[in-house]
């Protein structure tokens, strides 16, 4: 039975680009479930305080090599110049990816050596503010982590070719296990090996992400050669799209160790409390953004080498509508929900109520931008599609130049009193603290990926005559409208829930946020539908097919 599943899985393919966004959207939701039950335990075991600081630090250089070399980098580029190879004649089109694949494993595994050598140094610029102990601790956890990126790596590169050919289910569940190998980590590992057993526990999750993934591989008939040539027209050719994508990564990523290191100067614990925040805020991009950009890139660049522009520009216009109709009412009732949600995930064991407050701010302020993240993932893509990755790279450099100025101002405003900082408090109803200063981070980014996607829009524009935003703008204030309407409506709600219920046990709160949130979205398609917004009548007309009831009159 257990191989008929696994074969099913292996076999499975989304036909239309809806169907393939459900799929990496449920699978999202559950790997996010599972990051988030791997987060309470984190926090309800040790808190937010120094051990979380160090675990959370030790994610940046591994995150760096993964993101930067493999994950983003390599799939972006992989991708058109796949399809467009696949078009032609699919031999040659895996005598590429084999070539591609071999040389990149060969690169990162001498990297993460190179890496392991000098872990500590890097520490050191990592997180300045760690006393001694605190580094030797990220130092050991670092080091342990280093072999994920390779693994992550090649899984990645694999996910990216099965998307071609639209088995979005089996690379989807591969990150559900990655995170079901970091909560192993914390039941079993942990009370063996101590903190080591965080590591290992991520090491174990990228395994079985790599695992899940092989037999669908050989399901599309690939099978492995031992191609290292370096001069092939095709692996020249990813360099040059790669090479502008990973100098993009890699002010992402020197942005992200930035703000760690900003926290680390701050008190015990803001580590943890942005990071946490921030896997808060990232399920919602991730059920929403990620899934429809993720599903429409192969058919962009598959548009693209057809010289399909009509098709293309259908394409864009559909996935940024449907982003913007989700993600906007989703930040909004999310915002309103925030104290409870962080409560909800996190409020247990060692994590205290000053800590769930900060963390509660935090997050509030990501929301503000979270429309802005998740178009960014979308129009970063189509530009990928077009084969244009300087662009996009450029946008990210820019942003290191923005970004640390944008922190610094914000962490050393928020700690005095200032009509600037007594305004945020008053508005995420916090007071001041020596912590509070943390909440600078998160306004930072927030601000930094506003400025990303109207430059990233404005440059679209430009490469790509044809595309019109009038009415995408139109859109987006239709949306907002109705955002505002739903989300004003749902913090009545939530205030006569609390009044009558209170907010004493776990379960009150949780039916609370069930409640609330599930009234906000309902009266938000209920506004959007008076409103006409023809994406109500698509996400309604899409579930009665996907549920099988009836066909929908065209």
């Amino acid at each position: 039975m257990i191989t008929k599943i696994f074969k099913n899985i292996s076999e499975h393919k989304s036909e239309k680009i809806p169907a393939a966004a459900l799929i990496i959207s449920v699978a999202s939701f559950l790997s996010f479930l599972l990051g988030l039950l791997r987060d309470r335990m984190l926090t309800s075991i040790f808190g937010a305080g120094n051990t979380l600081d160090v675990y959370y630090a030790a994610f940046r250089i591994p995150d760096f090599v993964a993101m930067v070399l493999m994950m983003g980098a390599i799939s972006v580029a992989v991708i058109p110049i796949f399809t467009q190879n696949l078009v032609k004649n699919k031999e040659q089109a895996f005598f590429y990816f084999t070539n591609v694949l071999n040389l990149f494993l060969l690169s990162l595994t001498i990297v993460c050596v190179i890496l392991f050598i000098f872990t500590a140094q890097l520490v050191f610029l990592i997180a300045p503010g760690f006393p001694f102990d605190k580094k030797e601790i990220t130092i050991h956890l670092t080091r342990i982590m280093l072999l994920s990126p390779i693994l992550m790596g090649v899984s990645n590169m694999i996910s990216a070719i099965l998307m071609v050919f639209k088995r979005f289910l089996v690379t989807s569940i591969s990150p559900i296990l990655y995170n079901f190998g970091s909560i192993i980590g914390i039941l079993f590992f942990v009370p063996i090996m101590g903190i080591s057993g965080l590591a290992w526990g991520v090491v174990l999750g990228a395994v079985m992400h790599l695992l899940i993934q092989l037999p669908a591989l050989s399901k599309i008939g690939f099978s492995f050669k031992p191609a290292f040539n370096f001069l092939d027209k095709g692996f020249l050719l990813t360099l040059k799209l790669t090479i502008p994508r990973a100098i993009g990564l890699t002010a992402t990523q020197i942005n992200l160790i930035i703000i760690t290191a900003i926290g680390s100067l701050l008190v015990a614990g803001s580590v943890t409390v942005f990071s946490l925040a921030n896997d808060l805020a990232a399920p919602i991009i991730g059920l929403i953004a990620i899934p429809f950009a993720t599903a429409v890139f192969p058919a962009l660049s598959l548009a693209i080498s057809k010289g399909d522009k009509t098709d293309f520009l259908q394409k864009f216009y559909s996935s940024f509508r449907q982003i913007l109709f989700l993600i906007i009412p989703a930040s909004g009732i999310a915002y309103i929900l925030r104290a409870h949600l962080v409560r909800v995930v996190f409020g247990a064991g060692l994590f205290d109520w000053t800590a769930t407050k900060l963390t509660a701010a935090c997050f509030g302020i990501f929301m503000i931008s979270l429309s802005a993240q998740g178009l960014i993932y979308l129009v970063s893509k189509t530009f990928y599609a077009i084969k244009n990755t300087w662009i996009p790279a450029t946008v990210s450099l820019a942003s290191i130049a923005v970004l640390p100025g944008l922190a610094y101002f914000f962490v050393h405003f928020l700690a005095r009193q200032n009509g600037f900082s007594n305004f945020i408090f008053y508005v995420l109803r916090i007071d001041q603290t020596p912590s509070t200063p943390v909440l600078g981070l998160p306004l930072a980014i927030s601000i930094d990926a506003i400025i990303q996607i109207i430059l990233l829009l404005w440059f679209l524009k430009i490469k790509v005559k044809e595309i019109e935003f009038k009415n995408l703008f139109i859109f987006f204030g239709k949306v907002l409208f109705a955002t505002i309407i739903a989300t004003l409506l749902a913090y009545g709600i939530r205030q006569i829930f609390g009044g009558y219920l209170g907010s004493s046990t776990f379960l009150i709160l949780f039916f609370q946020t069930a409640v609330v949130g599930i009234s906000g979205l309902l009266i938000y398609l209920l506004t959007a539908y008076i409103m006409k917004i023809e994406e109500v009548k698509h996400l309604r007309n899409y579930i009665i097919t996907q549920a099988g009831f009836l066909n929908p009159k065209k």
